[in-house]
């Protein structure tokens, strides 16, 4: 299993609203891209103020698996539509998933 986890921070006036459109389309996404094996986003729950206001985490096959996802036109609207005028900060990481360490 090959996984993608993302973090993205907003600017300070987003609002909820545009953070459960984000949300919304995101869940959409599994359904478009086959690719996808396991797909989970959720809002913060702000216990910090540091924290970043979204994460996401896929699970695909392999690495090619993944760029089909990363590129996949769906995806790339969301990121365009709406992520991209609210993000203010994105960290992000790709690694071959193993067994539980505990």
């Amino acid at each position: 299993m090959f996984r993608h986890v993302v973090l993205l921070r907003f600017v300070p006036e987003t609002t909820d609203d545009q953070k459960a459109a984000i949300i919304d389309a995101l869940r959409q996404l599994p359904a478009q891209i086959p690719e996808l094996r396991d797909y989970r986003a959720g809002i913060d729950a702000g216990l910090a103020e540091t924290n970043f206001d979204l994460a996401v985490v896929a699970d695909v096959d392999d690495e090619a698996a993944y760029v089909v996802y990363r590129d996949h036109e769906a995806h790339q609207q969301v990121i365009r539509e709406l992520i991209a005028p609210i993000l203010a900060e994105r960290a992000a990481v790709q690694y071959q998933a193993g067994p539980p360490l505990a």
